[in-house]
């Protein structure tokens, strides 16, 4: 799946600024989908209006600039739909987190508990984001990505809880120069 895809499939649900729309596909609900950059959202947009797959109307606001507003079109819907039956692509997961772990035999144990911890929280903080969209949202397909996520990050919460030990125990014992080094 692509851009295009994704600026179909949020436009599927309803009318939508290019401004929402790159914000649902960056850092909202459709970011867990596909990579979408931020400077890839309107060229794709432009190209959706020349192929006649999504239309615009700008609308006038007092005291602020005016706004796009696109919608999808019949032809939009069904390109949309047919992209589904496309053969999908490998999930895609890159971590940070993951690297620093690999290596968590060669830094010290403060630093490494440190990291699970803000791991922990950054999890937490997901999954009430998960049950936050869980409330917000009432169409089944929905509800299924929403718990399947949830899912996921619950056993990668449930698996740092059940062996942080082993992982902080791997790692080098605290000296005063670690500290420091930090």
């Amino acid at each position: 799946m692509n851009v295009r895809t994704i600026c179909l499939a949020i436009l599927y649900d309803g009318e939508a600024t290019g401004y929402e729309i790159r914000k649902l596909s960056v850092e909202g609900e459709y970011s867990y989908f596909i990579d979408a950059s931020y400077g890839s959202i309107y060229p794709a947009l432009a190209r959706l209006e020349t192929d006649g797959l999504v239309t615009s109307r700008v609308e006038v606001q007092d005291g602020k600039p005016a706004k796009k507003i696109y919608s999808i079109t019949a032809a939009g819907r069904s390109v949309f739909i047919q992209s589904l039956f496309e053969k999908l692509g490998q999930d895609e997961f890159r971590s940070e987190f993951l690297l620093f772990l690999r290596f968590a035999t060669e830094l010290p144990q403060s630093l490494v508990e440190q990291r699970l911890s803000e791991r922990l929280a950054e999890v937490d903080a997901e999954l009430a984001d998960f049950d936050r969209l869980k409330q917000q949202h009432s169409h089944p397909g929905d509800a299924w990505v929403i718990d399947y996520g949830r899912t996921c990050m619950q056993a990668s919460r449930n698996y740092i809880e059940a062996h942080r030990g082993e992982l902080i125990a791997m790692a080098r014992p605290d000296t005063g120069e670690a500290a420091a080094a930090e």
